[in-house]
Formats: C-alpha cells, structure tokens, sequence
C-alpha cells in the first residue's frame, strides 16, 4: 500500500464518497417512511353520535368502542367542548346561541385512534353498525390516497436503495481493479517462481479489505456528524417535518454501512485478482 499510496488513496476515497452517499439516502428513505407512519398514526375516527342520546349511552357506547379489537384508545368530547371550540372560531359563546336560539344544536362524538392504519376502514365499519352511532367520518379519500401514498413512498425508496447500493458496488470494485491492474507484473512474477494462487490471494483480500473499511469508517463518521448537527437544529429547520431520532438504529445503519464497505473492498479485491492468476 505505502508503495501504492496513490491508488490506495483514490480506492479508500472511492468507498468513502460512494457510501456516504449510500448513508445519506438510506438515512433518507428512513425519515420519509418515519414521516409517513407519523401520518399515519395521526389518522382518526370521529364518531358523531345522535344530538338527544342521553350522556349513560354515551359511556356505554365508549366502552363498547374500547373493547373493538385493534382499537388503541376512545376519546369523548362532550357537545358542550364541541361546541366551545366552534364559538373560539367562529365568535363568542353568546353570539353563537342567540344564533341558535339558545340550543346547542352540536352532538357528543368520540375520538377513536387504532393500533394499526390499515384497520382502520374495518373499524370505522363496525362502528357505525352501533345503535346510537349517526355518522363515523376518518376522512375515507383522503385516508386512502395516504395510504397508497405512503406505498408508494417505501416501494421508491427501496428501489432507489438497491439502485444506489448496485452502482456503489460497481464504482468500488472498479476503483479496486484498478490498484490491482497497477501490479498485474507482481502477480505475474509472483505466480512463475511458484506462488500459490493463496499465496498472492490473500495480501490483495486485507488490503481490500483495510480499504473498504477505512472508507466507510470516513463515511459513517460523515453520516454521523451531519445527521446528529440536523437533529440538533431540526425544531428551526424542519419545524413541520420531524427527522427520526432513534440512536438505536443510526448506530445499526452505521454498522452495516461500515461492514458493507469492508465486505465489497474485499470481495472487489478477490474479484479483481483472478484474471491476473491466469499465467
């Protein structure tokens, strides 16, 4: 390598651009998809009941909702919060009921978030089924065009991932070829003074192997160092777009980052090596 440096430079600054570019994006699709859980995990059942249903059905009708299977937590908002809410928008509370001569025309409704989006139609189904229930509303179009959304957002992001995770594959054991094309004469006469192919295998296989390592150690360090300096600043500058915060799998990410590097240096290196075996 010392008699390399160069092209042992270029093949461990070739990993650690490549990766860092890997680690960006993987970062990436990781927030995209947290950010669409986030959504999804927002999505609610509104469950407007009848405006004279007496407040003990209102209970019991919670508590029926509450022990639907895949039902995660049942709100009530009684008319009378419904409608305070209404007059904080729209204008005062007396201004609202001489309107209305002096009736609350608002009924109770209750609040329903789900364990899992994707119950959330089949709930809302039997919810409705309910006596004393007049309307469910989760906002069905909108709801389903997430959803699809949200699909559509993780199947890309994968796609994209395996793309760029091929090209960086190809970009490294290319750069690797090259340092081991600047000493196919070595290799050759290594091989004709009786040099087992082991022999000349294995100082090409660490030397891949150091690069590959050294590389995506820069990289993950990079990754690392930008990713934490957001989260430091995401409240200032993704004030609607929460990153994902979870040291747990930065670190994983990191790791795999850093072990993939290693493992395609060195495989780039024992790829590369064969054809020149051939004497």
């Amino acid at each position: 390598m010392r008699r390399n440096l160069w092209m042992s430079l270029a093949a461990a600054a070739s990993v650690a651009v490549t990766m860092f570019l890997l680690g960006v994006f993987l970062l990436l699709v990781f927030n995209l998809n947290y950010m669409a859980s986030q959504l999804q995990s927002n999505v609610e059942i509104a469950a407007f009941l009848h405006v004279d249903t007496p407040r003990e059905v209102v209970q019991h009708l919670e508590a029926q909702i509450k022990h639907l299977p895949g039902v995660r937590e049942v709100v009530l908002v009684p008319k009378e919060e419904g409608f305070r809410k209404i007059s904080r928008q729209f204008g005062g509370e007396e201004e609202l009921l001489s309107a209305t001569g002096g009736v609350n025309p608002l009924p109770d409704y209750l609040l329903v978030r789900v364990n899992t989006p994707e119950e959330i139609r089949d709930i809302a189904g039997a919810i409705a089924q309910l006596p004393g229930v007049e309307k469910v509303n989760y906002g069905q179009e909108v709801v389903e065009r997430l959803f699809a959304l949200v699909r559509w957002l993780r199947w890309l992001g994968a796609g994209l991932i395996l793309l760029l995770a091929s090209g960086a594959v190809v970009l490294i054991m290319l750069t690797i070829r090259l340092t081991v094309y600047s000493r196919r004469q070595e290799i050759s006469i290594m091989k004709y003074v009786g040099a087992t192919d082991s022999f000349i295998r294995w100082p090409f296989f660490l030397e891949g192997l150091f690069l590959g390592l050294v590389g995506s150690g820069l990289a993950a360090g990079a990754v690392y160092g930008i990713y934490t300096w957001l989260l430091s600043r995401s409240f200032n500058l993704f004030l609607f777009l929460p990153l994902l915060n979870d040291p747990a799998l930065l670190l994983k990410s990191l790791l795999g980052l850093i072990g993939a590097g290693a493992g395609v240096g060195a495989l780039g290196s024992l790829l590369s090596i064969r054809q020149f075996l051939k004497v």
